[in-house]
């Protein structure tokens, strides 16, 4: 017998009696799982020991992952009646955060978007079908027979990977049957809304020497309405997708034959990245930041002492040999700023000493997470590394947080997420040092009206960190800014600086980016403004049309001249198309003001504008338009 407590009420039941028979004899109803500590079960599952139970209801925040598992399982059914049983090899299909996914391998065929409507019209009638599930274990080698003789090669992979104590269980329901912890709703026709949303790859185990599979996902909730919310969003995420604006608006290039996850800058795209190196560069060096060059690769020796050889040397690329010794391209630039400090003796009036660099830096990515300019094997930091004494670091975080805050609001975002992430099992360096360094990330956030989470545990084996997330226009979270604490390379690198005692002492070290990489930031922008960049950074802020380029182009060469005088940039759109083409095609471009010239405009020496936020503008002198132009662009609106 074990003993169980649901609701404040205790009682004895035979070993391995299901939940739902437990909560039947109790009188709970519409329960469709219960929580026993952190672990979420069905009502198929058996109770094996004393625990106390909390039942899970729709309403309730875990139901959504019980209902999605089963989601999941039902589209793994699916897939086998359409493609046949012995056709379709499963993989993993757990639940995500707003839905589900499974990795398949369908021989002879590529799941494709255009296949998804099928899938979904044969999960809504096992749906309809309303099958009760069913659940068994059964012993190891058992497990594996049965699973070799259904053709599921990954299903027996994961079976051999199961530690020899750990109980093998089973799930089904009219004839299919999964390999599966659960847990599941009681009958397939107690699941919510779903969607099947996409397809992509994923490499067996997430390794690039495996297999590569099909991953389905799909999103699930109660409620209809939710459901059609959550749609909308994905339509509006697509429309504002970085890579097919970065294809539209002539930015930038991807491509396999010169290499994945590398990046190619076109000339419009050049110009965007130039405005933010230049304004990046400007407002570091206001805050007494010294701008550094270094190399692109370093001696082996160099990324042994800093210890990447030893802890992250699977994301660097392989070494080339160069006079019988070897070198790799850097994945950091914090060996170098290191070299710099130490290139002469420091004293304490000299801290402390920022170093900071646009320093472009390769790491080695699997191809299945590379994501347009989110997910690269190139990229550019905007890093910066300050050193310091330890009685320094409380201003120095502070201030170095304010700096990234203000930089972030220039472009626009004003909703932060911060998170600390403290000292984790593994970390170096002393108790005194964590305390110094974390409670200085506490001052400097809270000194600065943000509230905050504690990732207890989360910081780096060598120091704390303060992490800045942005939300952008749809109400997505993406990861910026870093603040982090090192105190592993001061003490590799022996590190010192005289103190007013004249005496060697350790300085504490802070590595901080603000973009994060300019590669990630400009994907960010361009997501949070649909395209429809600011004018500072507009790479065209205004496309002039003539309406007869023959008639009308002089007067438009004339007011060209005129606003790039004034440091606009400006293009004539000369081809000889219909007006409403051209002006159509500048809208697409993302322009921020189109001005159409005329006989009128001539004649009156004006322009006829239109905004592409404000709309039809009306009629403006020419130094009327410039001096909006420039006190806009001032401003940074």
């Amino acid at each position: 017998m074990v003993k169980v407590k649901v609701e404040g009420k205790e009682l004895e039941v035979e070993k391995g009696t299901r939940l739902g028979e437990i909560f039947e004899n109790l009188g709970i109803e519409k329960a469709i799982g219960g929580k026993a500590g952190q672990r979420i079960i069905d009502l198929l599952t058996p109770i094996e020991e004393d625990m106390e139970i909390v039942p899970i209801f729709k309403d309730d925040p875990e139901s959504l992952e019980i209902m999605r598992h089963t989601l999941s399982h039902i589209m793994a059914h699916a897939l086998k009646e359409i493609y046949g049983y012995d056709k379709v090899h499963l993989g993993i299909g757990p639940t995500t955060e707003e839905g589900f996914y499974y990795d398949v391998e369908v021989e002879g065929h590529t799941i494709s978007s255009e296949d998804l409507p099928k899938i979904e019209e044969k999960m809504r009638e096992i749906i309809k079908n309303n099958y009760p599930l069913f659940r068994k274990t059964i012993e190891r080698e058992e497990a594996i027979k049965l699973f070799s003789q259904m053709k599921e090669k990954y299903k027996v992979d994961i079976i051999e990977r199961i530690d020899l104590e750990e109980t093998i269980s089973l799930y089904g329901q009219d004839g299919f049957v999964d390999l599966c912890k659960g847990p599941h709703v009681p009958s397939t026709g107690m699941v919510g809304e779903f969607k099947l949303t996409h397809v992509a790859g994923a490499y067996w185990m997430g390794d690039s020497s495996k297999p590569m599979l099909q991953r389905i996902y799909g999103i699930a909730f109660w409620d209809k309405k939710e459901l059609e919310e959550r749609l909308r969003f994905y339509e509006e995420a697509k429309k504002r997708d970085h890579r097919r604006l970065g294809k539209e608006l002539e930015l930038f290039l991807i491509e396999d034959e010169i290499g994945a996850g590398l990046v190619i800058w076109l000339p419009k795209g050049a110009i965007l990245r130039r405005l933010l190196e230049d304004y990046w560069k400007e407002e570091h060096i206001k805050r007494g930041y010294q701008l550094v060059y270094t190399p692109h690769v370093g001696n082996a020796k160099l990324w042994q002492i800093s210890g990447h050889l030893e802890y992250y040397k699977p994301n660097m690329f392989s070494p080339m040999q160069i006079e019988e010794e070897e070198y790799f391209v850097k994945p950091m630039n914090c060996p170098f700023h290191v070299a710099i400090y130490k290139s002469k003796v420091r004293i304490y009036k000299e801290l402390p000493l920022k170093l900071a660099e646009l320093g472009t830096v390769y790491r080695y990515e699997m191809s299945g997470v590379l994501h347009g300019l989110m997910r690269v094997r190139g990229f550019t930091q905007d890093d910066a590394h300050i050193i310091c004494m330890p009685e320094q670091v409380e201003e120095v975080i502070e201030e170095t947080l304010a700096f990234a805050i203000n930089m972030l609001k220039d472009f626009g975002f004003e909703d932060f997420k911060v998170y600390i992430s403290t000292r984790p099992a593994d970390a170096i360096g002393s108790t005194e040092q964590w305390e110094l360094a974390e409670g200085s990330l506490k001052k400097a956030v809270e000194k600065l009206g943000l509230s905050y989470e504690i990732d207890e545990g989360g910081g780096a084996f060598y120091g704390p960190k303060i992490d800045i997330k942005i939300r952008d226009a749809i109400g997505r979270l993406w990861q910026c800014s870093t603040i982090q604490f090192d105190f592993n390379l001061p003490e590799r690198f022996n590190m010192e600086y005289v103190g007013p005692d004249n005496r060697r002492h350790r300085p504490y070290m802070i590595h901080r980016a603000i973009f994060g990489s300019i590669e990630r930031f400009i994907g960010v922008l361009l997501e949070h403004y649909a395209g429809l960049l600011p004018l500072w950074l507009s790479p065209v802020q205004v496309k002039i049309i003539p309406i007869s380029p023959e008639k009308h182009g002089s007067y438009a060469k004339q007011i060209e001249t005129k606003l790039k005088q004034e440091g606009i940039r400006v293009e004539i759109y000369l081809r000889d198309e219909r007006l409403n083409a051209r002006i159509r095609d500048a809208e697409l471009q993302k322009i921020p003001y189109i001005v159409v010239l005329g006989d009128k405009e001539v004649e009156s020496n004006s322009l006829s504008v239109r905004g592409k936020r404000e709309g039809n503008m009306g009629s403006m002198s020419v130094e009327g338009f410039i001096s909006m132009l420039l006190e806009k662009i001032k401003n940074k609106e």
